[in-house]
């Protein structure tokens, strides 16, 4: 089966260099990898330093990245309520496009961003394709929402498909009254909403699994960081998401002559020995500060050599 890795944290700490260093180091120990920016703002393309876009694109050897298209998952789930719609009107029951748009975000509640992470998912929860995918996911809040999305769905789902089933019955019952037995439409059994409702399902599962999927926390060595990085274990943990690990990323190793340096070097150390404690039973990997942007595939293997594919 596939194994997932995701990666959160607060914005800025570094998760799409952890995430693309993480799928270059798969690729480079034989496994077919690829790594999924779930985050609006895209940079993987960036890290790679390669054009990614919506469809898998081959970086190198077995590795492999792809940026989510927000709007897709938008669009394959409207869909389905647009064609709701469509039954009720055969029913009798006018929806206008507003009426539809209601059902729509009421009955999921979806953010564009997260349904798009968790229809992403989704795609590659059943596929065979690659032997590991990695996600780079969207900030914490962000993250939080998208684990709660298959949930959330499947609830909005269960409503809209019990309103479905009212109207159906009506609908049979009036033709059973004029056309008799065979006024019954047949219907298929399996369809659309069921097929969502499946497809949900199987991503809460891959999700909570943990001979499948990890969750790798990434924060910096800094008192704020440190904070939402210990609230996001937590919640990690309500959600019942295995959390393996901690990656502590620009971590100052050598401060040389830089008496500046020093001093904020003496500070990561106390943040980091306060993460350790706080959440001792976690493996925490440290990643060097690197001076400047880390992008290409070369400044990412530097980055690998600190993390356990």
């Amino acid at each position: 089966m596939t194994q997932f890795v995701l990666y959160g944290g607060k914005g800025g700490v570094g998760k799409t260099t952890v995430a693309a260093a993480t799928g270059l180091r798969l690729a480079d120990a034989g496994h077919e990898t690829l790594v999924v920016s779930t985050d609006p703002a895209h940079s993987l393309g960036d890290a790679v330093a390669q054009s990614v876009g919506p469809d898998p694109v081959e970086i190198r050897e077995r590795l492999w990245g792809v940026e989510v298209d927000p709007q897709a998952g938008i669009d394959r789930y409207e869909a389905i309520f647009e064609a709701l719609a469509e039954e009720f009107a055969d029913a009798g029951i006018r929806l206008d496009e507003e009426q539809v748009a209601d059902l729509f975000t009421s009955g999921v509640l979806p953010g564009s961003d997260e349904l798009a992470a968790v229809d992403g998912m989704a795609d590659y929860v059943d596929s065979d394709r690659f032997e590991r995918v990695v996600f780079d996911t969207a900030p914490t809040g962000h993250t939080l929402r998208l684990l709660d999305l298959p949930e959330v769905m499947d609830r909005g789902m269960a409503t809209a498909l019990d309103l479905r089933d009212q109207v159906r019955r009506k609908v049979d019952t009036a033709r059973t009254m004029v056309f008799g037995p065979m006024g019954r439409k047949r219907r298929e059994e399996a369809d659309d909403f069921t097929a969502m409702r499946d497809r949900m399902e199987r991503v809460g599962e891959a999700l909570r699994d943990p001979e499948r999927t990890e969750f790798r926390v990434v924060t910096i060595p800094e008192t704020m960081a440190v904070r939402e990085s210990e609230r996001l274990v937590a919640q990690l943990r309500a959600f019942e998401v295995p959390v393996t690990t901690l990656v502590v990323n620009k971590v100052i190793d050598d401060p040389g002559d830089c008496e500046r340096c020093r001093g904020k070097q003496a500070v990561q150390e106390e943040s980091l020995a306060a993460l350790q404690a706080s959440l001792p039973e976690l493996d925490v990997w440290t990643v060097p500060d690197e001076a400047g942007e880390v992008t290409g595939l070369a400044a990412l293997e530097r980055v690998g050599a600190n993390l356990v594919a």
